[in-house]
């Protein structure tokens, strides 16, 4: 039941939509007397917009209608409960994994004094 008010939703956005881009906007009005065609006479003397913003009208209200049936559908389908209420009950234990240990196995650039290991002066340039 929930997917048919789902559907008709979406035919009903689709419809809203179509129907405010079909609209003509009120400067559309100083061009049709400048001789750009009949306008709006497909609708009658009166023109399109008492029709169209009927229609437009109509739409917006099944499409907020629809919008509340919806929610309302979705606020009362039962549910598990929250996803911390579900984690909570059924821990999962990780392997504990030790931090691998950093080892300085290379030799100082500079040796301490006294010490023969690492670089030696001979190895550093020389500055002149």
């Amino acid at each position: 039941m929930e997917s048919f008010f789902l559907v008709v939703h979406v035919f009903l956005a689709v419809g809203v939509i179509a129907l405010v881009l079909m609209q003509h906007g009120k400067g559309a009005d100083a061009g049709a007397a400048f001789g750009s065609g009949a306008s709006a006479t497909v609708f009658g003397s009166r023109g399109a917009t008492s029709f169209m913003a009927k229609l437009t009208t109509t739409f917006a209200i099944l499409f907020f209608a629809s919008s509340l049936l919806l929610a309302y559908i979705a606020a009362s389908r039962t549910q598990a409960g929250s996803i911390l209420d579900v984690a909570a009950e059924s821990p999962v234990s990780a392997p504990m994994v030790e931090k691998p240990s950093i080892k300085n196995d290379l030799p100082p650039l500079i040796p301490a004094e006294g010490s023969e290991s690492g670089v030696g002066e001979q190895d550093l340039p020389k500055m002149k």
